[in-house]
């Protein structure tokens, strides 16, 4: 049985909008305060309190977005707490992550800050659960006003005379559950109201995005684009990968191939999500102006033994940079309607990029994939059949290979590859229309176990390694390649074009 890849090299024509590679940092944790902030007076070298080695590493993965503060703290968050000297600011109770209290030293401008030390474009989550309308207008004022006005001449008198670039706002964090439990009905005319006064101040466009359905809700969806499709730019949709139930979920690195197997299933219902929800769409929105926005998504397993629980902190093995890349070629391949992402989350949370304790920082499996597809940020989507065995497990099976292919502005064309099946290397044979590859080079990630991750102790357990002999082989129009048992791979082919 042969495994067979066409990229049709000649037939692109979306793009792949570099938003689908954006991250989340949610006050949550580990995330917000000793992730990112340390404050001026840490030992931890820094920037202004923002810490430079998790700075210096994400940099890396040309971040394109960091969406904040929540999640669902997002709808308990007062802004104007979070301003002016930081030793006046009021604290908070984080109700939904530990009960802890914060310090609120971590606010507007140190989040502008951070995103301006990382290239990001900032993507502020606004309260419409437990905030006011007048709370939200006067956020985005005191962001983006030029002023004079009374929000802007507060920002001035803390600091920051000219505004901020803001291109990205949340209208309300899953409304359907810990940002209010509303009906559709109600957050559609919540969301109308809400949005108006979500003004464009200037030269700054705010891109609006709804809150969107929780995995298969689609009524939700429906409702939403009926009745306020015409006031938005973006409507958000949210889905993790458990291999379990909520209330056992799984451990992070101590599973079995059943719980492998699971996870990855779970992984690509991501595209009957996007195929259905996107349908909906569709019908109230033909020409695709309001993009899916999957601000939400990852593997949610149960927190590592001994730390809080509402802390959210879970290891991150191969399984997890699988996950990943299968997630990301989805939504490469529906950038038609798919045009900004947000994985959770980014630093201590969920599947995240970075893991810290005190000083001490590692990049995570997540972290490498990430690395290694952003090439696609910005390319040209290039059409693809791909004809794949399967990966079975028991009587279930799911497909054993997943590929993306795009062309970027030099001519150059990348292929994102993951082989799902643990037990057996396989190999793949494509064939490139429309186009002639001089030369192909790559990178693999791989390890003898599902489990593999890397610690403080050791930090280059599972990385990136370039291609040995054998693995890709490039005659004429014919790429074969030839895979370890649970790998991704990025592939590069240069055209001269």
């Amino acid at each position: 049985m042969t495994n067979t890849l066409t990229i049709n090299a000649d037939q692109g024509t979306q793009t792949i909008d570099p938003h689908i590679y954006g991250h989340f940092a949610e006050h949550l944790g580990r995330c917000i305060y000793e992730g990112f902030w340390v404050g001026e007076d840490s030992d931890i070298p820094n920037t202004r309190g923002i810490r430079n080695d998790v700075v210096e590493a994400l940099k890396r993965l040309n971040i394109p977005n960091l969406r904040w503060p929540g999640g669902c703290f997002g709808d308990e968050y007062h802004w104007k707490d979070g301003v002016g000297p930081r030793e006046g600011r009021a604290s908070i109770v984080n109700t939904h992550w530990g009960s802890v209290t914060e310090n609120n030293h971590f606010g507007t401008h140190e989040f502008f800050d951070l995103c301006e030390l990382l290239g990001a474009a900032p993507y502020i989550c606004g309260n419409v659960g437990s905030g006011t309308v007048q709370e939200m207008s006067e956020w985005v004022e005191y962001c983006t006003h030029t002023g004079p006005s009374p929000m802007a001449d507060w920002r001035a008198r803390n600091g920051r005379k000219e505004p901020w670039e803001l291109p990205f706002f949340g209208v309300g964090n899953e409304s359907w559950g810990c940002g209010g439990n509303m009906r559709p009905e109600y957050y559609a005319d919540e969301y109308r109201r809400y949005q108006t006064y979500v003004r464009h101040y200037g030269g700054n466009k705010i891109f609006k995005i709804a809150c969107g359905a929780n995995s298969a809700d689609y009524e939700w969806t429906e409702v939403l684009m009926r009745r306020a499709g015409g006031h938005m730019d973006g409507l958000s949709l949210h889905f993790y990968t458990i291999p379990g139930v909520w209330k056992k979920k799984g451990s992070a690195t101590q599973f079995d191939q059943a719980e492998y197997f699971a996870t990855l299933q779970n992984a690509l219902k991501m595209e009957e999500f996007i195929q259905r929800h996107g349908g909906i769409m569709d019908r109230y929105d033909p020409k695709k102006r309001v993009a899916l926005i999957v601000d939400e998504w990852g593997t949610w397993f149960d927190v590592e033994p001994g730390t809080n629980p509402g802390f959210l902190y879970q290891q991150n093995t191969l399984r997890d940079a699988l996950v990943a890349g299968l997630t990301l070629n989805i939504f490469n391949a529906h950038c038609d309607r798919v045009r900004m992402a947000n994985i959770a989350q980014t630093v201590n949370v969920l599947q995240a990029m970075i893991l810290t304790d005190g000083a001490k920082m590692i990049l995570t499996p997540t972290y490498h994939v990430f690395e290694m597809w952003k090439v696609h940020q910005g390319a040209t989507m290039l059409p693809l059949h791909l004809w794949s065995e399967d990966y079975a497990h028991e009587d279930k099976q799911i497909p054993a290979w997943s590929a993306s292919a795009s062309k970027d502005g030099a001519g150059r064309i990348h292929l994102t590859v993951c082989h799902t099946n643990p037990s057996q290397s396989a190999t793949l044979s494509t064939q490139l229309r429309g186009v002639k590859a001089a030369s192909v080079s790559g990178r693999i990630m791989t390890a003898d176990a599902l489990n593999t991750h890397n610690t403080f102790d050791n930090a280059e357990a599972l990385a990136p390694r370039e291609l040995n002999e054998g693995e890709a082989r490039l005659e004429g129009e014919r790429l074969t390649l030839t895979l370890p048992p649970a790998s991704v791979a990025v592939f590069t082919l240069e055209t001269g074009a």
